[in-house]
């Protein structure tokens, strides 16, 4: 059986679709939420049908203590991870500059940068070759956003996203020798329930797939798929890469 694969986020959108993706690839799969217990639930039983063992944890990837008792739990229940899918973020809305309040600023950061490294601290302490661990991959999502400061109102969540990309760098550099492989993927636009207000408006839709290369949104399932890649032994000499996942580019014309 292939080793266990955590997943923050995991009970919607783009982590669910990794969920199961990876499930239908032979993955256990441990799904950390924060309150929907209910998506988590249904993504689980959907990752067994396919016929690989699941479990969903409630864990806030902003309390550090959150992250660590999930950790434990995976460890003691399913086996040591070899897998990490840092997926939970938040896009923070859009609010122009000037508008800018330290709390909110402070949650995004605190979910979409320290989660993602706190919670690789956690898997690293499982999978590094020097602690015991046989190693591993971890994968960052990232988005397009980091590589063009966003869309008006959205510089907070790019400049978020462009921490993500740099820990990624680093991350990768510094854990090869323990075995461990970092990458992070940069979707572009995609079609999940947090973007269901601009994709489900024709106007909004219409303004946004203009700047696609490709010209549409993407579907979750068409960014988890070369994420469970990833997780693959045939990348075994990569680490480091941040993907583009974003149709192409943006176009501004």
């Amino acid at each position: 059986m292939k080793r266990v694969v955590v997943i923050t986020g995991g009970g919607r959108g783009i982590g669910a679709a990794v969920a199961r993706h990876a499930a239908a690839s032979g993955y256990p799969t441990a799904l950390l939420y924060r309150s929907d217990q209910q998506s988590a639930e249904d993504v689980r039983a959907e990752c067994e049908a396919l016929g690989a063992p699941s479990l969903a944890i409630r864990a806030d990837v902003a309390v550090d203590r959150d992250i660590v008792q999930a950790f434990e739990r995976v460890q003691a229940e399913m086996g040591t991870p070899g897998g990490l899918i840092n997926n939970a973020g938040l896009n923070g809305g859009r609010v122009a500059i000037g508008d800018f309040d330290r709390a909110h600023l402070e949650n995004l950061f605190r979910i979409n940068v320290l989660g993602t490294m706190l919670c690789t601290r956690e898997a690293v302490r499982c999978m590094a070759t020097s602690r015991g661990g046989r190693g591993g991959v971890i994968v960052n999502i990232s988005s397009m956003a980091s590589t063009i400061g966003g869309r008006p109102g959205l510089s907070h969540y790019a400049s978020s996203k462009a921490a993500v990309d740099a820990f990624t760098v680093g991350a990768a550099r510094e854990l090869a020798r323990d075995g461990i492989r970092v990458f992070a993927i940069r979707p572009g636009a995609t079609e999940t329930d947090l973007t269901a207000a601009g994709f489900n408006d024709p106007a909004t839709r219409a303004a946004i797939e203009r700047t696609i290369a490709m010209g549409r949104y993407a579907t979750a399932d068409e960014i988890a798929a070369p994420v469970v890649s990833m997780l693959s032994d045939s990348f075994a000499f990569l680490s480091g890469a941040v993907v583009d996942a974003g149709g192409g580019g943006y176009v501004f014309s």
